[in-house]
């Protein structure tokens, strides 16, 4: 039996109060949305939650997750990914895509060479940015995630072509 194709959509971050009611941080765009998808599994699918919102808190959403009861069943589970079965996520349009998706994708620039593979996507506050490893180098290349630098994304056929600034070495 193959592996469910799952994507992270968030994290357990501990314990809110005593009753096992839990803080989830949500890497959804909107990030109510984490308790619309259904069922949420650990990243080993060992555990799957249901998910109850109850309050917005500092640092995420207050929640309450199925079979945990106690403060102390909350906090074991800090730092616990949550993960859902990728077809329950909506469709995205034609120029948005899951950082998932992008993980790994070879990186070329506008005349064919490969100038590394997606090893993540970064956002301190301006937007995306691929950070890009690429042998050789002492440090990864960051492009930002644009149109004008990132003209192509081709998941069918596994490449990211890139237009990097002149600035970037």
């Amino acid at each position: 039996m193959s592996k469910p194709d799952r994507v992270c959509v968030g994290a357990i971050a501990g314990a809110f109060g005593v009753r096992g009611e839990v803080r989830l941080k949500s890497f959804c765009t909107e990030p109510e949305d984490i308790a619309a998808y259904g069922p949420l599994f650990t990243e080993d699918g060992a555990r799957s939650f249901t998910v109850k919102l109850t309050r917005p808190v500092t640092g995420g959403l207050g929640a309450r997750l199925s079979g945990v009861v106690t403060k102390e069943e909350g906090d074991a589970l800090k730092g616990v990914t949550l993960w859902v079965d990728r077809d329950r996520l909506p469709s995205l349009p034609d120029d948005e895509f899951y950082h998932t998706d992008l993980i790994g994708l070879a990186v070329h620039d506008t005349g064919g060479a490969v100038l590394g593979k997606v090893r993540a996507v970064q956002n301190f506050g301006a937007g995306d940015i691929l950070e890009i490893y690429a042998p050789g180098r002492k440090t990864t290349l960051m492009l930002p995630f644009t149109r004008a630098v990132v003209p192509t994304v081709d998941l069918a056929a596994g490449k990211i072509v890139a237009d990097p600034p002149e600035d970037v070495e």
